[in-house]
């Protein structure tokens, strides 16, 4: 009850922060608003790193809640900074790249809570209180970044501030191109009403890319990948693995790996492709994964099949419906109702990973090896729907996507201008 506690107050701490993400970037800028947020890093660390001191599973679940609070800040935060520094050409690979850091970081954190290094009874307490020294690090380089450029001149009209953040972030003194691009991208959203969160839901412009946005995301968490990656150690022992948690580890391997190859065919194959292949990849493997599972204990081979099946469905995962949904939700929307997308988006997921982290040890124990047949029905479903609904956004403006919704949704609203 303590583990699937400690496992979804990190969720639960998402959630509530993910509403804040946008509003404090519009407040404080970006980088000030990412700098600000490594306070609750810093105290969520704190916090599980003195728990050996005090009633450790109070102080756990407190510094996991608190470190939540930080990750759903900028589970949206991020992306939004990403899509607003990065060129047209390179938008995807750079988000691929915020994927690929936090992957790495599950791997490092995989391997130094190893039994011989830190993961025993003498040293875990440090082992919980490392992200300290991300949080230090990330702030320490946080100084060195420029703000957004689309912030500094779409937000707070400082052009000159904007040409400045744009030279550091090109190398080049001719800003040409982007600034003409963020003067369109202005006399557009000078037309635009600011847009809340409800009327994402209500405007017939914003309710299909919102829909899609979200529903990318539940598929991101229902497909099964966080069942795997908070128990892949018990569902390895029971595909009969002598040393689960070095699979484990493998599995976290793979995870980078393939987040890496991700960064290299996103702008040459596309989102929508990728995304595709992964969900329809992962489908398949659910469906061999429940199979070795079942029949394990009438062919002893069958643990190969199942522990194989895994690690596919993580590399299937990381090629699209790992990175993609967070920094392609960016894409759907304009500056001016893209804080608010994020907030909700960066919502819906981390309460889609409180609901798996809460239940998934339930439905284990209820469905047994037979629980994966679920999640391939699940990942089916979403295949389908993205083949029918979710748009290419590769190299493409705002506007251009703005045409494929309207063109796929069959309507020709347009942009609501301001009265």
């Amino acid at each position: 009850m303590y583990w699937s506690f400690s496992v979804s107050s990190f969720a639960v701490g998402g959630m509530i922060a993910s509403f804040f993400g946008g509003w404090l970037g519009d407040r404080l800028g970006r980088v000030k608003a990412m700098l600000i947020s490594n306070i609750l890093s810093l105290a969520g660390a704190l916090l599980m790193g003195l728990s050996k001191l005090g009633p450790s599973h109070i102080l756990i679940i407190s510094g996991r809640a608190i470190s939540g609070l930080y990750c759903g800040i900028i589970s949206g935060l991020v992306p939004m900074y990403i899509n607003e520094i990065a060129p047209t050409t390179l938008r995807g690979a750079i988000g691929a790249i915020h994927q690929l850091a936090i992957v790495t970081g599950i791997l490092v954190s995989q391997i130094i809570g190893l039994d011989f290094i830190l993961g025993n009874r003498e040293l875990w307490h440090i082992l919980l209180g490392m992200s300290a020294v991300r949080a230090v690090l990330q702030s320490l380089m946080l100084f060195f970044c420029p703000e957004s450029p689309r912030y500094l001149y779409l937000n707070l009209d400082e052009e000159n501030k904007a040409k400045q953040s744009l030279k550091r972030l090109r190398g080049s003194a001719d800003v040409t191109k982007d600034m003409n691009e963020m003067r369109k991208e202005k006399e557009e959203a000078s037309s635009e009403q600011k847009v809340s969160i409800i009327q994402l839901f209500t405007n017939p412009s914003y309710r299909q890319p919102i829909f899609v946005a979200l529903m990318l995301h539940l598929a991101q968490q229902f497909s099964g990948i966080n069942g795997i990656f908070y128990y892949s150690t018990s569902i390895f022992q029971k595909a009969g693995i002598s040393q689960p948690v070095y699979a484990t580890i493998g599995v976290g391997a793979i995870n980078t790996a393939f987040t890496a190859v991700s960064v290299f065919l996103v702008e040459k194959a596309g989102r929508r492709s990728l995304f595709l292949i992964g969900m329809s990849g992962m489908f398949v493997c659910a469906i061999f994964m429940s199979v070795g599972l079942v029949l394990l204990d009438k062919l002893s081979w069958m643990s190969y099949v199942a522990m194989v099946a895994i690690f596919l469905f993580v590399s299937f995962f990381e090629i699209g419906p790992g990175p993609i949904p967070w920094f392609m939700v960016a894409e759907f929307f304009s500056q001016g109702p893209r804080p608010a997308a994020l907030a909700i988006a960066a919502f819906s997921n981390w309460t889609c990973n409180f609901i798996i982290a809460l239940c998934f040890p339930y439905m284990a124990d209820s469905c047994g090896p037979y629980v994966f047949f679920i999640f391939a029905g699940v990942v089916f479903a979403f295949t389908l729907f993205t083949f029918f609904k979710v748009p290419e956004t590769k190299g493409k403006s705002f506007e251009e996507i703005s045409a494929e919704f309207q063109k796929m949704g069959g309507c020709s609203a347009k942009i609501p201008k301001a009265g």
